[in-house]
């Protein structure tokens, strides 16, 4: 069921440019075509993963990703049980400390397809991200979450570039 509604979504998302499209297509690709396509052990070509853009006003909440070494959105592999909406709001939570994240938007708000390095006992693969944007009513309670953050911060600098610029984080 996720994987027809995972494809119905990507269908209903109209793409910010060329890039996009193309990470779209890869996507459709590997959700219509992969048996595994959920599971994180899919390193051939990769697998899905869902990340949150937890946005307050003009300011993105980041954390820094300690394997990576990068600020990045929250956001991380789907479990066996849910769908990347699901994943995403749960990883914002996890990642963030903050247990009321709603989306701003309904469906897609980015994709994107990025390659992991290898490391941790796995080979170098490519993470097919389906992101979301969210919001919080306490932003005041973020915090450095589980697993792979060292910290968190509310940035306000190129905020609004790339995938922050469509509509204005869906009208703020």
């Amino acid at each position: 069921m996720r994987r027809l509604d995972l494809l119905a979504q990507l269908e209903r998302y109209s793409p910010a440019d060329a890039l996009e499209a193309r990470h779209q297509a890869a996507i459709v690709d590997l959700v219509g075509k992969a048996e595994g396509a959920f599971d994180r052990t899919h390193f051939v070509p990769g697998h899905i993963t869902a990340s949150c853009f937890i946005v307050d006003g003009g300011r993105l909440l980041l954390h820094h990703h300690r394997r990576l070494n990068r600020w990045l959105q929250m956001g991380g592999h789907v479990e066996i049980d849910e769908d990347p909406k699901e994943a995403a709001l749960r990883e914002g939570s996890e990642e963030s400390g903050l247990r009321d994240l709603a989306l701003a938007v309904d469906g897609i708000f980015d994709l994107d397809v990025h390659v992991i390095p290898a490391g941790k006992g796995e080979p170098e693969h490519r993470h097919f991200d389906v992101r979301y944007l969210a919001r919080t009513a306490s932003p005041g309670r973020s915090r450095r979450g589980r697993c792979g953050s060292t910290t968190t911060t509310w940035s306000t600098s190129g905020c609004r570039s790339a995938a922050t610029s469509r509509a204005a984080w869906a009208a703020s």
